[in-house]
Formats: structure tokens, C-alpha cells, sequence
């Protein structure tokens, strides 16, 4: 039987998450690049279960882990997905929303 992140205990998330990475850390040695970024973004959505969305705010501006080049502006939040646009070191807004898991949301950036 299948069951979504958001049926899981945070304990279960944590178990994921476990299992996720040796499954990305075997990916990665046997040079399997597509199941790398599938486990990768599997955890980062397990991870997102385990944060609270309501600390993340709409029109507010957040690091992007792992893309230092990029900022993150919410236009709004849907479960644990936050909807924006992606904001460069230029300052200048992209044209395409797009949607993120929270937890590739960093600190938040003042204005």
C-alpha cells in the first residue's frame, strides 16, 4: 500500500529521508544521473512535510539553497509548495513562475 508524504509521522519522514539518501549516494556511484535527481527532489519534498508553511510569506524573498545565484520571491503557497518567480544577482525577475518545494527555501533576504 502507497502512502503520501502527508499521511507520514515526522518520525517516518526522517526514516524517508534516510532511505532516500543511501538511495541517492548509490545512484551517484553508479553514475545513474537521471535517479540522482529523482531522489534528490524526493527528498527535498519529504523535507518540506517536516516544515511549517506558514513561515513562509507571500511577496517575501528567500535564498534558494543550492543555486546561489538565485533568489526567491513568493507570489503564494499551495501545500508545501511555494509559487514565484526566480530573482538573479541582477535584481531582475524572470518572466516564468514556478513552483518549489519549501525546503529549497533558504533565509529570507531584506528588501
Amino acid at each position: 500500500m502507497n502512502y503520501r508524504y502527508s499521511d507520514y509521522s515526522v518520525e517516518q519522514l526522517r526514516a524517508e529521508v534516510g532511505k532516500l539518501k543511501e538511495q541517492l549516494q548509490k545512484a551517484e556511484q553508479l553514475g545513474h544521473i537521471s535517479e540522482v535527481a529523482i531522489y534528490e527532489r524526493k527528498m527535498q519534498v519529504a523535507l518540506s512535510y517536516m516544515l511549517n508553511p506558514e513561515d513562509y510569506k507571500q511577496d517575501e524573498i528567500y535564498e534558494l539553497h543550492g543555486d546561489p545565484g538565485h533568489r526567491f520571491k513568493i507570489d503564494y503557497l499551495e501545500g508545501i509548495f511555494a509559487w514565484g518567480h526566480k530573482i538573479n544577482l541582477l535584481h531582475e525577475l524572470y518572466e516564468e513562475q514556478q513552483a518549489v518545494p519549501i525546503a529549497l527555501l533558504g533565509d529570507k533576504v531584506e528588501n
